[in-house]
């Protein structure tokens, strides 16, 4: 997907002065926004500064005595510059802290960026992006994945390979905490991402828009990669890690698929599975860009 923004002037004395509303080195952050998220680490942070989905509240970077900054930053102080959000220098112990009042990972790598909520989206925005690009759909359906770390995995892989958009369950289904998009290294502030009340219904209103819907499932029923037709409109659907598909997700497929194995391993983790059977479908596509 298009990722707007681009690099500013390296001039920018961001670390060297506080932005608006921001704190001298080493003093308190701002007043934080209600319902604002933190984000750490500094893929996650550029991505969301790159990608301009969510409200952006405030940057905090680490700067060390003498006023000096990491400029291994300056690609993420361009970013914010060019999106007009404050930045406010900290030293590394009141940005320890405030990552510590956020519950967000300690190891920040000297950056945090107070956000609004993830932006979901809803499925004709996903069927719109396919037609706008004048692709076939390629979807990805997540039935009750949990783990930050495998969902992350999984989207990353998707943005990756281009998918129009993923859904998930609302009721019972992980959210995109602040840890997903850590995991997927900012990927998510790129991806159209939608939260369903029935994920069931949704497989049947994309059955009708022509979407065809491929199930991950180890059953001996399935059918084997490189046996079925994946070069159409499509939705990968991927089960929980443990329990795979439900039953009702399971019925409403439109076939199974199951990667051909030669080892003495059962089963792949899940994120594995789905990030072959993305790429494979992409394949068939010419690895179109």
């Amino acid at each position: 997907m298009a990722r707007p923004g681009s690099s500013a002037d390296r001039g920018s004395r961001a670390t060297r002065r506080p932005a608006r509303g921001g704190q001298e080195a080493g003093g308190s952050p701002a007043i934080r926004p209600a319902g604002a998220e933190a984000l750490v680490r500094r893929h996650p942070v550029l991505e969301a500064l790159r990608a301009r989905r969510r409200a952006l509240h405030q940057l905090y970077v680490a700067q060390e005595k003498g006023g000096r900054g990491d400029s291994e930053l300056q690609p993420i102080l361009d970013a914010a510059r060019a999106a007009g959000v404050a930045v406010t220098p900290l030293d590394k112990r009141a940005l320890d802290q405030l990552a510590q009042r956020h519950a967000a990972d300690p190891k920040h790598q000297g950056v945090l960026l107070e956000a609004g909520p993830y932006p979901y989206a809803e499925l004709d925005e996903m069927l719109g992006l396919a037609e706008r690009r004048e692709e076939r759909p390629l979807l990805l359906l997540l039935d009750l994945l949990h783990g930050p770390q495998n969902i992350g995995a999984l989207l990353r892989t998707a943005e990756a390979c281009g998918v129009h958009g993923v859904i998930l369950q609302d009721r019972r289904a992980p959210e995109i905490t602040p840890s997903v998009v850590q995991y997927a290294a900012g990927a998510t502030e790129h991806l159209l991402i939608a939260k369903v009340t029935n994920l069931v219904a949704a497989m049947r209103a994309l059955k009708e828009a022509g979407v065809w819907l491929a199930g991950m499932d180890m059953d001996e029923t399935a059918e084997e990669l490189g046996q079925i037709d994946l070069n159409r409109g499509l939705g990968i659907v991927v089960g929980h890690e443990g329990e795979g598909l439900r039953r009702l997700v399971r019925d409403n497929c439109d076939f199974l698929v199951r990667l051909p194995m030669r080892g003495r391993v059962e089963s792949l983790n899940a994120a594995v599975a789905g990030s072959i059977l993305l790429y494979a479908a992409w394949q068939t596509r010419g690895f179109t860009r």
